[in-house]
C-alpha cells in the first residue's frame, strides 16, 4: 500500500512538473517570438546592428536556435561582416548539417568573398539534399559565371527556372549571362 501511494505521489509530482514545464515552455516561446518580431522590425527599418542584438538575445536564451543563427549570419552579411556571417552559418551547420538555408547562405557569403569553388561546394551539398532547390541552382549559376563558365551558368539558371518559373534571380542572371556570352562570341568573330 505504501509503495502504491508513493508511485501515485510521484505521478502527481510528474503531472505538476509537466504542467509547470509546459507553462515555462510557453513563456519562453512567447519571449523568443517577441525577440524575433523585434529583430524582423529592425531589419525592415534597416537597423541591422540592433537586429543583431536581438539575435544575440535569442541565442543567449537558446544557443541552438538554427533560425537565429541563420538570420544573424544573413544580417552580418548585409553589413559586410562576411567572416562573422560564415561563423554563424557554420555554427548552424554544426547543429543541423543538412540545413539547406544555412548551406545556401554560407555559399552566398563565400561567393561574396570570391571563394567561388567553395560556394559551389555548398550549393552542390544543398542540391544533394534537395535536387529541386531552385535557389541553390541560381546561386551556383552565379558562381559559375564568376568563374567564366557561362555555358554551365546558363544551364543552372534554366534548370532553376524549370523548377520555379518565378525565380527572379535565375531569370535576370540567365538573361545577363546569355547577353554576355553573345557579346563574347561576337567579339571572337571579329
Amino acid at each position: 500500500m505504501l509503495k502504491l501511494l508513493s508511485i501515485q505521489q510521484n505521478k502527481i509530482q510528474t503531472e505538476d512538473h509537466y504542467i509547470i514545464n509546459n507553462k515555462l515552455d510557453d513563456l519562453l516561446n512567447k519571449e523568443l517570438d517577441e525577440l524575433f518580431l523585434n529583430a524582423n522590425n529592425c531589419i525592415d527599418d534597416e537597423n541591422f546592428l540592433e537586429a543583431i542584438e536581438f539575435y544575440d538575445l535569442i541565442l543567449k536564451i537558446d544557443p541552438k536556435n538554427i533560425s537565429a543563427l541563420i538570420d544573424k549570419g544573413v544580417t552580418l552579411q548585409i553589413l559586410g561582416r562576411i567572416k562573422l556571417s560564415l561563423r554563424s552559418f557554420n555554427k548552424a551547420l554544426e547543429l543541423s548539417p543538412k540545413n539547406i538555408d544555412a548551406l545556401i547562405n554560407k555559399g552566398s557569403a563565400l561567393h561574396l568573398s570570391e571563394q567561388y569553388l567553395d560556394a559551389i561546394a555548398c550549393y552542390d551539398e544543398a542540391l544533394n539534399i534537395d535536387q529541386k532547390c531552385s535557389m541553390a541552382l541560381a546561386y551556383k549559376g552565379l558562381s559559375l559565371g564568376e568563374l567564366g563558365n557561362l555555358t554551365d551558368s546558363i544551364s543552372c539558371f534554366k534548370k532553376a527556372l524549370s523548377i520555379d518559373e518565378h525565380c527572379t534571380l535565375a531569370q535576370i542572371s540567365k538573361d545577363t549571362a546569355q547577353e554576355l556570352l553573345k557579346s563574347i562570341n561576337t567579339a571572337k568573330k571579329l
